[in-house]
């Protein structure tokens, strides 16, 4: 069984691989070595890794060490596609497993990922496997919070359903330009790689994913554990890597 552990700003998902399939998810508020010790008495774990974008536990690498074969995710690790981006150690490990994901799903495909969270990120991989890069743009609730925080008279709101992309008051033209913006940006975007490239598979991950899928007039295709199994294949990728 293999292991893959997405550490985020406010909570840690671990997932459980069973022959390449996700067979469990735990999702906990933080790294704790009583957890990684109780697990490890109930399941066969051979292989871990590793993704974090907050603080990392030297206990609890330590310890998954000395338990199995065990990676840490960074800029250096051999990935299973070929990247192209040009500052590697600046770029975001939930985006590089995202892309692993779609790779390993979509293989020999035009693959654009779309991550909607706190950030919009936007990546790209070729039907050869070369991944160029992308978009970082703010997400909706960082929207709200921004016209909020930057001016002295507009209120914060919160995602509501609109009826008609024109508001008519100004809790509805806000709303208008963090949602409908949104949606219309990444239509934009879809369309532009389509032109450019051609067909392409537009994947999306992200806590905002049934939000924007429901709206997109898009063909997309959802994947809530992307970057969970993309963890699982550049694991997987490293493990098989011969010497």
């Amino acid at each position: 069984m293999n292991i893959a552990i997405d550490v985020g700003n406010s909570r840690t998902k671990i997932a459980h691989f069973k022959e390449g399939k996700l067979v469990h998810r735990d999702v906990i508020k933080k790294l704790k070595l009583d957890y990684f010790q109780s697990l490890f008495k109930s399941h066969k774990i051979e292989h871990a890794i590793l993704s974090s974008v907050a603080e990392r536990s030297e206990e609890v690498e330590a310890f998954l060490s000395q338990q199995c074969h065990f990676i840490v995710l960074d800029h250096e690790t051999p990935l299973p596609y070929i990247n192209q981006y040009k500052s590697p150690e600046t770029l975001g490990k939930d985006r590089i497993a995202a892309v692993a994901g779609a790779h390993h799903l979509y293989p020999e495909s035009n693959c654009l990922v779309i991550d909607v969270g706190t950030c919009i990120t936007l990546d790209f991989l070729n039907k050869e496997g070369v991944y160029f890069g992308g978009t970082i743009t703010p997400g909706i609730r960082l929207r709200y919070q921004a016209m909020h925080h930057f001016t002295a008279r507009l209120p914060l709101v919160k995602r509501q359903r609109l009826d008609n992309f024109i508001g008519y008051n100004t809790e509805t033209c806000i709303r208008s330009g963090a949602q409908e913006g949104s949606i219309m940006e990444i239509q934009g975007f879809i369309r532009r790689y389509e032109e450019v490239f051609g067909e392409i598979n537009t994947i999306m991950t992200g806590g905002d994913t049934e939000y924007f899928v429901s709206q997109l007039k898009s063909r997309i295709f959802a994947h809530p554990n992307l970057v969970l199994e993309g963890l699982n294949q550049i694991l997987a990728y490293n493990v098989n890597k011969p010497i």
